[in-house]
């Protein structure tokens, strides 16, 4: 299971080759559409086709670790392996960072793997970062927490490391745009006086802003 893009990207940048085996069987997760098409593009070079990923139907109402299991709930049974390629955030909140294999709806996932009887290994192909904030980001993002500022977050990651920044400000005059409920609630939780869900694609984020919002 590839966690995201990037977790695909990276995997691959190594010298990644499949067994020679003819008869590899080995599936590939993908939690959403954007991963299932790097993947699919990684693959190809190696001689796999895109009928070897599995992931959400493309109008799924969220792409998450919740919404794949259905589709690959027939897969896990007792004794398969299951590699799940993810990065880790080497400068993570300390009361959010993630353990190497949990972290959010993974962790929900790994459970039910293991209760089917998978065996479960995390393989970390990236490290992420907390962004250094110039003193021109900072003031940028002061007036982007006026009345009138919208946010779009998609990640809670990006969201805590925007308030461990320091900045020292109110948010309760901001507006916060999330791709998934788990982002909502710590967006509520910060002091974000208006907080919307959309589902994480282009289009459906731009209906979201341009519903929801006006221009000034």
């Amino acid at each position: 299971m590839f966690v995201s893009g990037a977790a695909v990207s990276h995997f691959f940048a190594g010298d990644v080759r499949p067994a020679p085996e003819a008869g590899l069987r080995t599936r590939f997760w993908a939690p959403g559409p954007g991963t299932a098409r790097v993947l699919a593009q990684a693959l190809k070079p190696l001689g796999l086709d895109a009928g070897r990923i599995d992931t959400p139907p493309a109008d799924a109402a969220q792409f998450d670790s919740e919404t794949l299991w259905p589709v690959v709930a027939s897969q896990v049974q007792t004794g398969r392996r299951i590699l799940l390629v993810r990065g880790v955030s080497v400068d993570a909140v300390p009361e959010h960072a993630p353990s190497p294999l949990a972290g959010n709806g993974r962790d929900w996932l790994i459970r039910q793997c293991e209760a089917a009887g998978a065996q479960v290994q995390a393989c970390v192909a990236y490290e992420r970062r907390a962004p250094v904030w110039s003193g021109k980001a900072q003031q940028l993002a002061l007036e982007a927490a006026a009345a009138g500022s919208v946010w779009l977050f998609s990640s809670s990651e990006a969201l805590d490391h925007l308030l461990a920044a320091g900045l020292q400000t109110d948010w309760s005059h901001a507006e916060a745009l999330v791709t998934h409920p788990r982002i909502a609630q710590r967006a509520r939780s910060s002091g974000f006086a208006r907080v919307m869900e959309t589902r994480p694609a282009l289009p459906d984020v731009l209906r979201a802003l341009e519903s929801g919002w006006t221009r000034p």
